[in-house]
Formats: structure tokens, sequence, C-alpha cells
């Protein structure tokens, strides 16, 4: 995969290329990271990138012109790499909600130019005449594209082959099967009175398989109810979640609070 990032903060993207998993599938060549910052595209002295919205208003909007032409020369370096079609994708509060779905789908682009806006936003007519996708990271408004970029990368990136040790990490993780991923333990076996369930020390792989669906299951039951909304549970998930259920509930009642 390759990553071209329009920011004017690139020196922010240290955070995936010089760290953790990521740097290593950087140094590796699994995949390539460009930066190219719209106001080396600017015109003037004061190399400005951004202007007083039409219409009045708060707060400064970025320009078409430095965008357009860093934009042009993301995709030329995307062709130096032999990528003729990236996807270009601007980060956005208004923006698609990013589910797994969507990152497992993005996970089979060849390259990708990512726009960070910053201030109020970008103009729209950049957006009209360049943009493929507007992607938002949660339902909340942070002060630049870079972060929400950043993790944008950093989750299709786990869905590479070769970008993590155990690609099954990857399958396991949250959302990968529509649920919430189960609980898990390390040592020591005991800590401040609590001790690593049971089932985990009993070396039957088949009975922590169903203990893992099952704490999914009720994991997800009770902190995104919605999930399983879109899931047509299966009747032995059915099963393992009622009785995960009246578990819980016995457990509450009995004053042993949250599982």
């Amino acid at each position: 995969m390759i990553y071209t990032v329009i920011s004017i903060f690139p020196e922010m993207f240290a955070a995936i290329t010089d760290y953790g998993v990521t740097k290593r599938a950087f140094d590796n060549k699994i995949c390539t990271l460009m930066t190219i910052n719209p106001r080396d595209f600017t015109t003037d002295s004061y190399r400005r990138i951004d202007d007083k919205a039409y219409g009045g208003g708060a707060g400064m909007v970025m320009k078409v012109e430095p965008l357009e032409l860093a934009l042009q020369a993301g995709l030329a370096a995307q062709l130096e790499k032999g990528v003729t079609n990236p996807l270009k994708v601007y980060l956005s509060p208004q923006g698609e909600r990013v589910n797994q779905e969507m990152v497992n789908k993005l996970s089979t682009c060849e390259g990708m130019v990512l726009v960070c806006g910053r201030y109020e936003g970008v103009d729209e007519r950049f957006i009209g005449q360049n943009i493929d996708l507007e992607i938002s990271i949660a339902d909340t408004v942070v002060s630049g594209g870079e972060l929400p970029a950043m993790m944008l990368i950093d989750s299709i990136m786990r869905q590479i082959p070769g970008v993590l040790n155990d690609q099954e990490s990857a399958i396991n993780d949250s959302f990968m099967n529509g649920l919430l991923d189960y609980p898990h333990y390390t040592t020591p076996r005991e800590y401040k009175g609590t001790e690593v369930p049971e089932v985990l020390l009993s070396g039957n792989h088949e009975h922590i398989r169903k203990w893992r669906l099952q704490m999914s299951l009720l994991r997800t039951a009770l902190r995104r109810p919605d999930l399983l909304e879109k899931r047509n549970l299966t009747k032995i998930e059915s099963r393992l979640l009622e009785e995960a259920l009246c578990h819980s509930r016995e457990h509450t009642r009995v004053g042993g609070g949250n599982p």
C-alpha cells in the first residue's frame, strides 16, 4: 500500500513511521508513506494556505489552489510508484463513519492520498472536484485531519499480510466478526483477589474458543447492543448469549457487580 498524506504538519506522521508495528511495516517496505505540505505550493511570501470565509463567520478556510497543486504532486508521486488510480480521501467530520467493513475494503487499495484539513475546513470546490471519499473517524471534531488519518492508516495496515507478526491478531480484533473482543489475561494468575478464569488454564482449546465467543457476545450485548442488531446470531450463539446474560444478572443480583 502506498500512502500519500497532504498536511501542513507532516512531522506528526513520525508517530506511525517511527514507532511500533507500523514502523516495522514501513522499514520492511510492506507499505510506503509520503508526505506533502500544501504550503510548498503557495505563491506569497507568507506561504498562506487559508483565508477568511465568504459570508463571514469565525475561523479560516483552506484555499483551493495550494491543496489542488499538492494533490497533483501526490498523484504524480503515486504514479512514480506504479499506482495509476489511488483513492483520494478527505478526513472530515461530515464524512462517512469508518467501520471495520470499510477498513477491510480499503486495505485492498494499491494507493491512497489522504488530505488533512485544518481550521474551519477546506474550500468545498476542492472536495467536489477532487475527492473520492470523505471519511469520519468518530462523531466528534478534532483540530485537524492528521490524527484521524493516522488512525485510518494504522487500522488499514493491520489488515495487510505481513504487517503483524501473527495475522490471527487482526482476525480476532474487535469488530472483525461484528462483535467486540473478548477479555484478555496474562500473568500473574491472581491479582488483588481476582483470578484468571479457570477455563483459560484448562488447555482445552474447544472450551476456550467457546468461552471467548460467549464473552464476546456478552460484552457486545452490554456495551454495543447496536452491533448485535446488525448480526444474525446462530442458534449456538443465541444460547451462549442467553446463558451469559443469565449468569451476569445472577452475579449482579448477589452483589458481585459487573462481570
